[in-house]
């Protein structure tokens, strides 16, 4: 008895063995930074941190997820809302705002960020604000598309070279470091919407959401060029928009359903997020070892 429980406890260990390299390894970073806007940030996400208060971050927000699920002690979230491009090597003043430019948070030694950023370039907070308002007029038609036509494809496609200069910016900063682009989450349906809790009119809803797929892929196109890794929240947000019911939602519509900033991610869209992107993380490192 004690032979074949001995043998059987040999095979064991033999087969774990075997299975342990291609097994995916958690990845170990010890020095995280996170770049980018109000969708990094997390604005009236309790509990709001006062590191400044300015930029309106939370401590629930999508790198703090991913800071404790992969137990890094050395994080630094330098995100705030209303951020650009330039405001990664720039000051961003005002409120919101920062005195200090988001790259001054990168180091030599700096092994893990993750950043997003690009919506405000294109102005996407003032074309939801016109687009509700101009929902008043046709409910039913695309009075925004009538008012925007093919600019706002254009303005995605101005932004592509910014966020190329961002992330050589990072790689000029913390050479060593893995850098993950990180999209948005999807804020709209394909169509339909729900009109007038949502004002965006019927026909305007597919236009939107179409102006968001152009800007994630643009930012996975930039991610791909220079060697980062992508990923895309809006890929798994399908049912998770602002015209969600509430214990659905992701991202909260113009008047919120719980505390967070209107058409902005919730704490449940920053929980998916931080997972999401822990899980391409740990992809990443299985098909590296």
């Amino acid at each position: 008895m004690t032979r074949r429980v001995t043998v059987v406890s040999l095979l064991t260990a033999l087969f774990a063995a075997l299975l342990a390299p291609h097994a995916a390894a958690a990845p170990t970073y010890r020095n995280y930074v996170s770049l980018g806007d109000s969708f990094v940030s997390g604005p009236f996400i309790p509990l709001q941190r006062l590191d400044p208060l300015s930029c309106f971050k939370s401590t629930q927000n999508y790198p703090s997820v991913l800071a404790r699920k992969l137990g890094i002690a050395n994080f630094t979230d330098i995100s705030c809302g209303g951020a650009q491009t330039k405001d990664m090597a720039g000051v961003q003043s005002g409120v919101p705002g920062q005195s200090v430019p988001q790259f001054s948070a990168l180091k030599a030694d700096t092994d893990l960020v993750t950043v997003s950023i690009g919506g405000n370039d294109i102005g996407f907070s003032d074309i939801i604000l016109t687009c509700a308002g101009k929902s008043i007029t046709d409910p039913n038609g695309a009075p925004c598309k009538a008012n925007y036509g093919d600019s706002l494809g254009q303005r995605v496609d101005a932004t592509a070279a910014k966020v190329a200069a961002v992330l050589q910016g990072i790689k000029q900063r913390s050479p060593k470091a893995k850098v993950v682009v990180v999209g948005y989450l999807r804020i709209l349906p394909p169509s339909g919407g729900c009109w007038p809790v949502v004002p965006i009119s019927k026909g305007d809803v597919p236009y939107l959401d179409n102006v968001q797929q152009q800007l994630n892929g643009m930012l996975g196109a930039q991610a791909k060029a220079a060697g980062a890794t992508f990923v895309n929240p809006y890929d798994i947000s399908l049912g998770r928009d602002t015209c969600a019911a509430p214990w659905d939602k992701w991202v909260e519509g113009i008047i919120p359903t719980s505390l967070a900033f209107p058409v902005h991610p919730n704490a449940k869209g920053m929980a998916a997020v931080g997972d999401q992107v822990a899980k391409a993380l740990a992809r990443t490192e299985s098909t590296r070892v």
